[in-house]
C-alpha cells in the first residue's frame, strides 16, 4: 500500500518514471475492462489511452479513500461510455415489454471466456454497453439510463435483447461444438 502511495504521489507530482510504473502496474487488469466496452482490441487499446490520459490528469483528485483500482476502473469505463455516445447513431427508441427469457438453463454449460467476450463484443453497441454495465459492473438500470442517456425501459429492453441474442449465440455455439465431437468420434 505505502508503494502504491508513493507512485500515485509521484504521479501527481508529474513524474514521468511513477506513471510508468503505474501503467506498468494497472494496464492489463484495465486492459480487460476496456475490452469488455470495447468492439474489438484496437478500440480498446484506445480507451485504454485516453483513460490513463483522464487517470494522469486527474490524479490528483484521488483522495486516498476507498479502492484505487476501483476509480480508476470506474473511469475507464467512463471513458468508454463517452467514446459511446460520441459515436452513436440516433436509433428510435424501442422498448420491449417481453418477460425475459429464463436462463437457468445455460448455468450449467461450459465455454471459454475467450468465446464468451468474443460473442459480448459482437454484439450491438448499445446492447454491449447494457449488458456489461449491468451484468459484469453491477448498475441499477436507472444508472444506466442516466450514463447513456437513454430510458430506464429502453435500457431493460437493450438487456433483454442482448440475453436473447448471446442466448441463441451460445446454443448455436454449442450445437457446432456437439456437431464436431460427432464427426471427430466417427
Amino acid at each position: 500500500m505505502e508503494e502504491l502511495k508513493s507512485i500515485i504521489k509521484g504521479c501527481i507530482k508529474g513524474k514521468s518514471k511513477a506513471r510508468e510504473l503505474l501503467y506498468r502496474k494497472y494496464s492489463s487488469k484495465l486492459f480487460g475492462v476496456c475490452l469488455q466496452y470495447s468492439r474489438d482490441y484496437t478500440e480498446a487499446e484506445d480507451t485504454l489511452q485516453d483513460g490513463f490520459i483522464k487517470i494522469f490528469n486527474n490524479i490528483q483528485s484521488y483522495k486516498f479513500k476507498g479502492s484505487f483500482e476501483g476509480w480508476m476502473r470506474r473511469i475507464m469505463v467512463n471513458t468508454a461510455l463517452e467514446k459511446y455516445r460520441k459515436n452513436r447513431k440516433l436509433f428510435a427508441v424501442e422498448e420491449i415489454n417481453e418477460p425475459v427469457e429464463d436462463l437457468e438453463e445455460l448455468d450449467s454449460i461450459s465455454i471459454s471466456a475467450d468465446v464468451l467476450l468474443s460473442m459480448v463484443q459482437e454484439l450491438p453497441p448499445r446492447y454491449r454497453m447494457v449488458f456489461n454495465l449491468y451484468a459484469l459492473d453491477g448498475y441499477a438500470h436507472h444508472e444506466i439510463a442516466e450514463m447513456m442517456e437513454i430510458s430506464v425501459g429502453t435500457s431493460k429492453s437493450n438487456l433483454a435483447r442482448a440475453r436473447q441474442i448471446l442466448k441463441k449465440r451460445v446454443e448455436d455455439y454449442l450445437n457446432e461444438q456437439e456437431q464436431l465431437n460427432k464427426l471427430t468420434v466417427c
